[in-house]
């Protein structure tokens, strides 16, 4: 599984931004999605993750209530509905795909995009 992550860039405090990750190969719906983070200087940390139909859905509690994880099978797509954004939300965000199960442990997936920044402006 190839995965690319898009979507990030320059928002103000409290502004929104969709980021999406697509991902290569038919056997998408076979793997549990998960968005990762990493600010300068600190490990990479979860985000949120979505199981293989959609459901349920698991968030960090930083940003339990902003975001969102939303998956479409059938465009192999993951996204990642960012709103009310703060300045400690910068950091650059990964996308990462697991066989069949979540995990909060980035170590646990098997398969990461490149990365897309995200900075929030105060």
């Amino acid at each position: 599984v190839q995965l690319q992550a898009y979507g990030g860039g320059l928002v103000e405090v409290g502004g929104s931004l969709r980021l999406s990750c697509a991902a290569s190969g038919r056997t998408f719906s076979t793997y549990a999605m998960g968005w990762f983070r990493q600010a300068p200087g600190k490990e990479r940390e979860f985000v949120a993750a979505i199981k293989l139909s959609g459901s349920p859905t698991y968030y960090a509690d930083s940003v339990k209530g902003r975001f969102t994880i939303s998956r479409d099978n059938a465009k192999n797509t993951v996204y990642l509905q960012m709103n009310s954004l703060k300045p400690e939300d910068t950091a650059v965000y990964y996308c990462a795909a697991r066989r069949y199960s979540i995990d909060y442990d980035p170590l646990r997936y098997d398969y990461w995009g490149q990365g897309t920044q995200v900075t929030v402006s105060s």
